[in-house]
């Protein structure tokens, strides 16, 4: 049998390897981008179009419904290692971006004065560089002009650079960085400038023919009689191919990245062009938490040391109203539940006293009888009325002795009152013998069979005196 191709240890070392990087990406920052509200067309898709800056370490196929609050997103971003909010939303006047580091804040609330969207930057460019393998990795984060403006900017520095990973300036792989986000601090008009590009590296010091030749696109040498024209002219090449470069973007690789020509040691040119989307933003105010809490910083709204004591001092009472009704509600709720308790005590006892005073006997308790004895007792109770139904009289006393008699509820009978009579008289008549059974058979048979023959008209023969 053929073994595998692959040792023990290296399927150990295998394994381990992929540990190491799940734990890895487990420990990079991942981030989710949804819009809120009835954001419109517009905005919507620069939401999508945000997911497209922040992959692969975001949600691209998220879906967040209307009824989905924002208490639901950070319940589900919690076991999904998410750290960062990119909330999108729109008012009457003003579309607004929120940025929240999870799972305790803060939140920048932006303004975004300006915005374009992907289309509409990669149409107004006449050549444009953009495809799939460019997004996963993420990107290059630039941050310019962010110097000793305030705590705030520095705040807002902070934040942009835990929205992306790290990187070693060592050990960083340059084949890895194919996007550049760049966010630049005008501090004269307090405004962001967010911009996205994608990133090639060419070779310089070379003729426009040489650099068309270590193009993936081979040129069109038709016209030409030998390759040196292209190579020493560059004939049939436009000019707009050759792009200047200069001492703004040439630089010396430390290490050899993809590409024809971009060799280690040698001078390179790094090209930008632009992928969007853009926006203008400017920061509005700073909170403590997920999107509530105190307010650190607007740009607006300015109190004094006096006005911030005063709503402090009015947050904590709101709190300590809010504990006390807490408290109060609490005490409620065990004193009727303690109420409930004593009540159905107190109704226990009272059911209890009426059945001993039913039974006659208050201060005695009643044992109850045996099981036999009950059994036995309900089915005399059981075969008496039967004989109360088939008959229509109540039962001599001698023939169910452990059944209760029945007393009457309304006035007395005629039938029942001549019986009486008889009965305080001491007639001592049996009934009548039944016909065609002697004595003792009829004796013998049980008190449902007697009962079903009286009913059928079979009476006992009445014995004569002697």
């Amino acid at each position: 049998m053929r073994q595998s191709g692959r040792s023990r240890h290296q399927k150990r070392a295998r394994a381990q390897a992929q540990l190491r990087s799940l734990e890895a990406y487990a420990a990079q920052p991942h981030s989710f981008v949804f819009a809120r509200g009835r954001a419109g067309r517009g905005v919507r898709q620069l939401s999508l179009d945000l997911r497209r800056v922040m992959e692969p370490l975001t949600a691209t196929r998220l879906q967040v419904r209307k009824k989905n609050s924002l208490k639901d997103c950070v319940a589900v971003a919690g076991p999904l290692g998410v750290t960062h909010f990119l909330i999108l939303s729109k008012t009457e006047t003003n579309i607004y971006f929120k940025l929240m580091r999870l799972p305790g804040g803060p939140t920048l609330t932006f303004r975004i004065n300006k915005y374009t969207l992907v289309r509409d930057v990669v149409s107004s460019l006449r050549r444009h560089r953009m495809h799939e393998q460019q997004f996963t990795h993420p990107p290059l984060l630039v941050l310019n002009s962010f110097g000793p403006h305030g705590m705030h900017v520095k705040l807002m520095a902070t934040m942009f650079q835990n929205l992306f990973p790290s990187i070693n300036v060592h050990k960083v792989n340059l084949n890895t960085i194919k996007r550049c986000l760049l966010i630049n601090y005008n501090p004269d008009s307090q405004e962001l400038d967010f911009r996205h590009y994608s990133i090639k590296v060419v070779p310089v010091g070379a003729s426009r023919g040489m650099k068309k030749l270590l193009q993936e696109k081979f040129p069109n040498m038709s016209r030409l009689q030998d390759i040196s024209e292209l190579l020493a002219t560059g004939a049939g090449l436009s000019e707009s191919e050759a792009e200047p470069d200069g001492e703004h973007n040439i630089t010396e690789l430390p290490q050899a990245i993809a590409g024809r020509g971009n060799m280690r040691a040698q001078q390179s040119a790094i090209r930008l062009t632009e992928i969007g989307p853009r926006m203008t933003l400017q920061l509005i105010k700073i909170q403590e938490g997920v999107g509530e809490g105190n307010v650190l910083f607007h740009s607006f709204v300015h109190k004094t040391e006096e006005e911030l004591q005063a709503i402090l001092a009015a947050k904590e009472e709101k709190l300590r109203l809010k504990a006390q009704r807490q408290d109060q509600q609490a005490q409620n709720v065990q004193r009727k539940q303690e109420q409930r308790e004593a009540h159905k005590k107190k109704s226990l006892a009272g059911m209890k006293r009426a059945r001993a005073e039913a039974d006659g006997d208050s201060d005695a308790e009643d044992p109850g009888a045996p099981p036999e004895a009950e059994g036995a007792g309900q089915e005399e109770e059981d075969e008496a009325e039967y004989f109360r139904q088939a008959v229509g009289e109540e039962p001599d006393e001698d023939m169910f002795p452990k059944a209760r008699r029945r007393r009457p509820t309304g006035p007395p009978s005629k039938k029942r009152q001549i019986k009486e009579r008889k009965l305080d008289r001491g007639s001592d008549r049996r009934p009548p013998k039944a016909k065609g059974k002697p004595w003792g058979a009829q004796a013998k048979l049980g008190p449902r069979q007697a009962a079903r023959d009286i009913g059928r008209g079979r009476a006992r023969p009445s014995k004569k005196v002697a």
